[in-house]
């Protein structure tokens, strides 16, 4: 590859693997896709889950466009090689355009069959028609977890990409491309792994951070792992002590028999 087309692909690399990732400096920037589609996605504390229902579905989109994206900008890098036409560009690339084109495509597909019936089929609607009274819908439990989210008593932590939120009565797990939810009264937690850092940010002391595998004892709701330092205190507020004050340890192995 010539000069120009080598550093273009190693820029939109760069931004690619940032864009998806989002490290503080895009966040800063404003390149992200809750900052770019905001006055779509509208507000996460006035509806929490309508806001996510259309934020895992943008991104997901976003992302899967980012392949397309490097073919647009390589027509320009590398014209000599007339990617513009399809019957005069090299057969390599136009397999990846194939592919380039196919992301999209299948994102916008499953995108819209999770926007029928007003958004019931997406991951996260499904999860919350699990607590749903025989009499209500998943809309009255989404109701309930947009109100506790709007308490100030809530804890939430972590990376935009793994945030860990917790209400009076939810537990949840705030990822790229889907929103974990689970019941308090209904889950099962459990340390799973543990790391120890030398020194914290505003203490002399050790840290630990603790894996909690938060299991669920409600048929079909997908069990998901959690991050938090240490055990929860009562400086962490009462949600998070309420969520995550009962934690059990992982069951360790017997001893081998000499």
């Amino acid at each position: 590859m010539d000069s120009p087309e080598v550093t273009f692909t190693l820029a939109y690399l760069v931004f690619a693997v940032c864009f998806v990732f989002t490290p503080t400096e895009f966040h800063s920037a404003g390149l992200t896709v809750q900052n770019l589609l905001s006055g779509w996605l509208g507000s996460e504390d006035a509806a929490f889950v309508p806001y996510h229902l259309r934020r895992t579905s943008a991104t997901l989109l976003c992302h899967s466009l980012l392949p397309l994206g490097y073919y647009v900008g390589m027509c320009f890098a590398a014209s000599e090689k007339q990617l513009y036409s399809l019957g005069q560009a090299p057969e390599a690339w136009r397999l990846f355009l194939l592919l380039a084109v196919t992301l999209p495509t299948i994102a916008s597909t499953l995108i819209y069959y999770w926007s029928c019936d007003q958004w019931a089929r997406h991951p996260l609607a499904r999860t919350l028609a699990l607590y749903a009274l025989p009499q209500s819908g998943w809309r009255a439990v989404a109701s309930s977890v947009n109100t506790e989210f709007r308490r100030i008593d809530k804890f939430a932590t972590g990376a935009p990409g793994a945030r860990v939120i917790v209400t009076d009565t939810w537990v949840m797990k705030v990822t790229t491309y889907r929103v974990h939810a689970a019941r308090q009264q209904d889950v099962h937690l459990t340390v799973t792994g543990s790391r120890q850092h030398a020194l914290s940010a505003d203490s002399s002391l050790p840290v630990q951070l603790l894996t909690i595998h938060v299991a669920s004892a409600s048929p079909g709701v997908r069990a998901f792992d959690i991050r938090h330092l240490g055990i929860p205190t009562r400086n962490d507020g009462p949600a998070l002590q309420r969520g995550l004050g009962s934690v059990a340890p992982a069951q360790q192995p017997p001893p081998c028999a000499g």
